[in-house]
């Protein structure tokens, strides 16, 4: 996931603007990061499932925090989040597709879900692991971190993942809400990443004077100063800020690192689309056996294949595949 801040950068805009990555960097502090803010893409993903508030809620912030990753990936390739927990909700899996694709879906137990009073992160999934794979297409370049899921929500098992895989200090900040309006209700997301950089120096302790009086103490430099104060400035950040639909991204990353100077970078456009094909759907069946197919034909004669992302139905006659 590491990556070199990207050039050149833009000045502050006032002009808000959703579905985006933006990128930034704090020098004086030795940080960099991202800012993504999800609207209409995320939207349209949770409208298409209809899945119950919680659930939405819970595949949105995943959606945010796949997106952080997902824009940092060089050229093509697919990064995807996916858990498995013993919570009402079973599983999510979010695809990112470079540059710009995104999908996502969830699978969860109605009944369990029904009965859960508390709809914190941490309840919804339970225990398990959440898993960040990436692809660029060949089995050479496929990489896998795997975290557990110990009774905590997605923002505390990002920053196991990045403490155990990647190695960097790192704040991850999620939220989700709803807004209503006249045309009805629509779901918005944000999300902040703010990573200590890799090749930070740290500050050197001053040298001991020679001729010091005794009982002098030399000036012990803190190596964690810069990183520190980025987390205190960070963690200023409310969730109403986040997803406030008349702040830009551009304003709130000033708001919280102008006292040291901030700059940001060409932003990373998301959209919602599927990969799914009728193409691709028809090369999954002929992969099957003749008896597997045959299991598959419904009362109508047809074979229905179903899109667990973006749920498109495709037909398909049994004769077609010989």
């Amino acid at each position: 996931m590491n990556e070199s801040v990207p050039t050149p950068e833009r000045p502050i805009s006032d002009s808000p603007v959703d579905d985006m990555a933006l990128p930034y960097a704090v020098e004086p502090l030795d940080v960099r990061g991202r800012l993504v803010r999800l609207g209409p893409a995320l939207d349209a993903i949770l409208a298409r499932h209809a899945y119950p508030e919680p659930v939405s809620r819970l595949l949105a912030e995943a959606a945010v925090l796949t997106t952080m990753l997902g824009t940092a990936l060089k050229g093509k390739g697919r990064l995807q989040l996916q858990t498995r927990s013993d919570g009402p909700v079973q599983m999510l899996v979010v695809d990112f597709d470079a540059p710009d694709r995104l999908r996502a879906y969830a699978q969860f137990d109605a009944v369990r879900l029904a009965a859960c009073t508390d709809h914190s992160g941490a309840a919804l999934l339970g225990r398990g692991h959440l898993a960040f794979t990436i692809d660029h297409g060949d089995a050479a370049s496929r990489w896998q971190g795997v975290v557990a899921l110990e009774g905590a929500g997605l923002s505390v098992a990002a920053h196991h993942y990045f403490a155990q895989s990647e190695q960097i200090p790192t704040f991850v900040k999620l939220a989700v809400a709803e807004v209503f309006n006249p045309e009805g209700r629509h779901w918005r997301a944000g999300g902040l990443m703010v990573q200590h950089l890799p090749n930070s120096q740290a500050r050197v302790a001053d040298l001991h004077p020679g001729d010091a009086p005794e009982g002098f103490v030399p000036d012990v430099a803190d190596a964690n100063e810069p990183w520190n104060e980025a987390l205190a400035l960070a963690s200023t950040l409310g969730d109403d800020e986040l997803v406030e639909p008349g702040l830009s991204a551009e304003r709130l990353l000033y708001r919280l690192f102008h006292e040291r100077g901030v700059k940001v970078f060409p932003a990373q456009s998301v959209r919602d689309q599927c990969r799914c094909s009728q193409e691709g759907v028809e090369a999954m069946l002929r992969g099957f056996s003749a008896k597997e197919r045959a299991d598959m034909v419904d009362a109508a004669g047809k074979i229905q294949v179903t899109c667990a992302f973006c749920s498109t139905m495709r037909s398909f006659d049994p004769a077609d595949f010989g």
